[in-house]
């Protein structure tokens, strides 16, 4: 039997919880695990493709060219300065490209079918989604075999979280009926404030065993990282948010294996 990656997309249309930080710490920890893992950076901000280091002017295809020129996925993966890891980046004209999509027969399923060129190269593909439900979301989720979904220990927590949930059904329902929650991941968590452990209990009371173990600790490193172009295992090997990182990638490896094995 071929090897087949586990795609995974990243999805809050909520800005600011955690997507980008956790698809590429995730993704470098899963390299790190001696996994081969891709980043596809499906949102125009290009956080994920500035994360790991690529400096987007200097990308010569990107997702873009792949959803919308057809271009072989193959030329537009980048090596990441993290061993095992890659990375088809991202950058603006990828704003253009929900309209451009809208006249394409099968506009959902365009990226289902880019991977499907390149998925048994790899263990795992993360699809790093913009804060939307779009059409590039709604392609991400299409072509994905889960989504998790990160939830920051904030206000508000929950709010939102019923149109996510919906747009998932839709697409269960719809466009890919095996599609799962791999989970839902507490994001941002200070153990000192009383909301965040209010938030963890009521996410926990709600979503029960769809919530991973592993909490991501609030953590400068892990602001910082981003900034100096490196996954916080690099940045800083020893920092609370490295640990948790590589302490959710045990995890998600379990959880997948668990799976295979029924």
């Amino acid at each position: 039997m071929e090897k087949k990656s586990r795609v995974i997309a990243l999805a809050n249309q909520k800005g600011g919880v955690g997507k980008t930080t956790t698809a590429i710490n995730l993704a470098a920890s899963l390299a790190a695990l001696e996994k081969k893992v891709l980043i596809i950076d499906a949102d125009p901000q290009a956080n994920a493709t500035s994360g790991v280091g690529i400096d987007v002017r200097q990308v010569k295809e990107t997702i873009y060219d792949c959803l919308i020129d057809g271009v072989d996925p193959h030329k537009a993966v980048m090596k990441c300065s993290v061993e095992n890891l890659y990375i088809i980046a991202s950058n603006i004209d990828l704003v253009g490209a929900e309209i451009e999509m809208l006249e394409r027969q099968e506009r959902e399923k365009i990226l289902k079918k880019i991977l499907v060129n390149i998925s048994d190269e790899f263990d795992y593909i993360l699809i790093d989604c913009s804060p939307s439900l779009g059409l590039l979301t709604v392609n991400a989720l299409t072509a994905a075999d889960s989504v998790i979904i990160p939830v920051q220990c904030e206000y508000f927590a929950l709010e939102g979280l019923g149109k996510l949930l919906n747009t998932i059904k839709i697409i269960q329902n719809n466009l890919n009926p095996a599609l799962e929650i791999e989970g839902f991941l507490l994001t941002m968590y200070d153990a000192r404030l009383r909301l965040a452990n209010q938030v963890v209990e009521e996410v926990t009371r709600h979503f029960q065993q769809m919530v991973f173990n592993t909490i991501i600790q609030r953590n400068i490193k892990l602001s910082e990282a981003p900034s100096y172009g490196q996954p916080a295992i690099l940045y800083d090997a020893e920092s609370r948010g490295t640990i948790n990182y590589l302490n959710l990638a045990h995890e998600l490896m379990e959880r997948v294996e668990a799976k295979q094995k029924n």
